[in-house]
């Protein structure tokens, strides 16, 4: 027995719209024009743009018709569920199973203890301890910080770069970002009506010259970095470079916001941007990529001017992040088993990386030999979403290219994002990298069911 027709409209459909020929945004014929190019009717149709708007694929509007939604939801980027776990490699995290056991025990150990300052409100956003375990674990990795006052606490990375958009920034202001960029913050920037303008890369992340450009030519409120295993492309900014991006900072006044949660996957520490510009600097740093994204702990070190501001901030917002995984990851970095983990995972990154470039011999990747993930440039014959639609087909989880554009206008560049972490099992990562290669290798774009 056949499928439904309106099935196999879905499936070309979806395919368009992966493979770019749909692009986000555009919009699509209308019921009875389909319906004519197809050889069907308008009923059909209805049903296939139905299912598409259930996948999240389309959106549909009474009086205006149906439009092509953005790629670049995080809920298409980032599957934390899966039916099939053993086949993510969609989402950046550490290799939970690794230290779960000690975690419950650390977590217990600080319930046990019935400390009353865990429960009620705190002045400023957090205790002291929790600010000064912070300020230690951001100076192990690079960042000069004496004044834990100084430090304000986030619940997550995520909820920082938020507050640092609504208190440094208005509706409208312009957000320079790198071209491929993380798309939480492209997503944050959407919904709170700032703009977004992408800065060119090359491999060793934004370039200060474009940055400097750009400053001189448009108003820019803030611009935001990830400086270490940048997300996606694994690019690390060296020494050099991390002082040249301060002195635009500090030559034009402008905010920064260094995102370094991966800053603990460097050998060695590579000193802060925020070291050289430290007026105008907030820098970002948390335990949910070393130790657990459960724990939702982030610190911010503020310049010395700002701290009172963001704090008041946080506070008429949310009040305060939750005290207790803030006195779970004090006691772990107090204790030194917050940077053990640490290393842990660094190691088993190092390890997947020379797994992922033999199960992908032949193949352009780009990453750091400790990165949670590699960049992977696709064959002549694929493009970015089609190739990912591909791999979905076969239980496999990857990361398009278009998912991290900061400009939706520039093309696609053709490559997936490849997380290596969070399949706990080895074997089952090698066997997903090996099905994965071998559908790099097929031109399968146009094996679809045609209408």
């Amino acid at each position: 027995m056949s499928a439904p027709k309106y099935l196999a409209i879905v499936k070309k459909i979806e395919a368009l719209i992966r493979s770019g020929q749909f692009k986000e945004g555009s919009q699509l014929p209308t019921h009875r024009e389909l319906a004519q190019q197809l050889g069907t009717t308008p009923i059909t149709v209805a049903k296939a743009y139905k299912t598409l708007a259930e996948r999240k694929l389309i959106e549909s509007f009474v009086g205006r018709g149906s439009f092509v939604c953005n790629h670049s939801q995080l809920s298409d980027v980032i599957r934390a569920e899966s039916s099939e776990p053993e086949k993510n490699l969609s989402i950046l995290q550490p290799c939970l199973s690794q230290h779960s056991e000690r975690l419950n025990q650390v977590f217990s150990q600080i319930l046990n203890r019935g400390n009353e300052a865990l429960y009620g409100y705190v002045e400023h956003t957090g205790l002291a301890r929790h600010r000064l375990m912070g300020a230690m674990w951001a100076r192990h990795y690079g960042l000069e910080v004496t004044d834990h006052n100084e430090v304000v606490l986030a619940s997550g990375a995520q909820h920082a770069l938020s507050a640092l958009i609504q208190c440094y920034t208005q509706p409208g202001d312009t957000i320079a970002v790198e071209a491929l960029t993380y798309p939480g913050i492209l997503s944050m920037a959407n919904m709170l009506g700032r703009k977004v303008v992408a800065v060119a890369m090359d491999g060793e992340g934004m370039l200060p010259h474009v940055l400097d450009d750009l400053c001189q030519s448009s108003d820019i409120a803030m611009v935001m970095i990830v400086p270490s295993h940048q997300n996606p492309t694994a690019a690390t900014m060296p020494a050099e470079r991390r002082e040249q991006i301060a002195a635009v900072i500090n030559r034009h006044r402008v905010w920064l916001v260094e995102d370094d949660i991966y800053g603990f996957l460097n050998p060695q520490p590579i000193a802060a941007i925020t070291n050289f510009a430290p007026q105008y600097s907030f820098h970002i740093t948390s335990l949910s990529k070393a130790v657990s994204p459960g724990m939702r702990c982030a610190f911010i070190k503020t310049p010395a001017t700002e701290c009172d501001r963001l704090a008041a901030f946080i506070r008429a917002t949310i009040w305060l992040p939750s005290p207790i995984p803030f006195a779970a990851a004090a006691l772990l970095i107090h204790s030194g088993e917050a940077f053990r983990i640490a290393e842990e995972q660094r190691q088993i990154a190092l390890h997947r990386q020379q797994l992922a470039r033999e199960q992908l011999a032949g193949f352009t990747l780009y990453s750091q030999p400790d990165s949670y993930h590699l960049w992977l440039e696709l064959p002549a014959y694929w493009q970015a979403d089609a190739f990912t639609l591909a791999a979905k087909n076969r239980g496999i989880l990857v990361s398009s290219a278009s998912y991290f554009k900061a400009d939706p206008l520039t093309v696609t560049p053709d490559a997936i994002r490849l997380s290596l972490m969070a399949i706990e099992n080895e074997p089952a990562l090698v066997s997903t990298l090996n099905q994965l290669a071998e559908l790099l290798k097929r031109d399968t774009r146009f094996d679809y069911v045609h209408c």
